[in-house]
């Protein structure tokens, strides 16, 4: 079990959100090449970035050159996401140095486009879904559509993606716990592997992951515990192993 470390980017600060919801912003760091730095020095193998300011909007997002400063201060992958809407969206972003990146909006709007991506960076592109109440929410989890999990996971795995990330919104950034049960069916119906997200509050929670013992969910996103002291990354590590 892989753990991933959450970077989330708001007005080029690092923040965590309660549920996805804008207006609960809590800032960690004013410096979050630091925190990345930080990571890596932890052992972190791969960190997860989203830009926040661009999923809520379709406007140019500051937090773009702090990805890219990010890519060009350590070492390891960077998986990212947020507001990648158009190929030319994605191009600039592995331009700047993201290994893999997070479509989530687009993959609902144009199956087209998410071929067309797939065929040119094959496992570079993985896709992001966002439930909540068992529907998939895009625009900054703002929208819902009319399509759930698994019928999106199946299209996508379909059109030849790898991986999928899977956010139970209502469990985003409140400590309450993995939906263990929804991610581990989400990747037997979909046969592609998946990452956990959301909720993940204490080594208990990534000792339940690993014991569901499905090889198809092979990591998990870890964020606010890790801010905010639950434990540390060289814990979290140790109990993913």
């Amino acid at each position: 079990m892989q753990i991933i470390p959450a970077i989330d980017l708001k007005d080029g600060r690092c923040v965590r959100l309660s549920q996805g919801q804008k207006d609960t912003s809590k800032t960690y760091s004013e410096d979050p090449v630091a925190v990345a730095h930080a990571f890596v020095a932890a052992g972190a193998e791969i960190l997860h970035i989203v830009d926040l300011d661009a999923a809520f909007s379709n406007g140019e997002s500051p937090n773009r050159s702090v990805v890219k400063q990010i890519a060009g201060a350590i070492n390891v992958p960077i998986q990212f996401g947020g507001g990648l809407r158009t190929v030319f969206d994605v191009e600039r972003v592995i331009d700047a140095g993201v290994s893999r990146v997070v479509i989530g909006t687009l993959a609902t709007q144009s199956v087209e486009t998410l071929q067309k991506l797939v065929d040119r960076f094959g496992s570079r592109v993985c896709v992001g879904i966002d439930a909540r109440n068992d529907l998939v929410m895009t625009h900054g989890w703002e929208m819902a559509n009319n399509v759930s999990p698994s019928n999106l996971a199946a299209a996508v795995a379909r059109l030849g993606v790898e991986r999928i990330i899977y956010t139970d919104i209502k469990r985003d950034g409140m400590l309450s716990g993995p939906n263990i049960e929804e991610t581990v069916a989400l990747a037997r119906t979909a046969r592609v592997r998946v990452t956990a997200s959301g909720g993940v509050s204490s080594v208990d929670d990534i000792q339940r992951l690993v014991a569901a013992d499905e090889p198809l969910v092979d990591s998990v996103i870890v964020g606010r515990a890790l801010y905010e002291g639950r434990f540390t990354l060289e814990e979290a590590l140790q109990a993913a192993s």
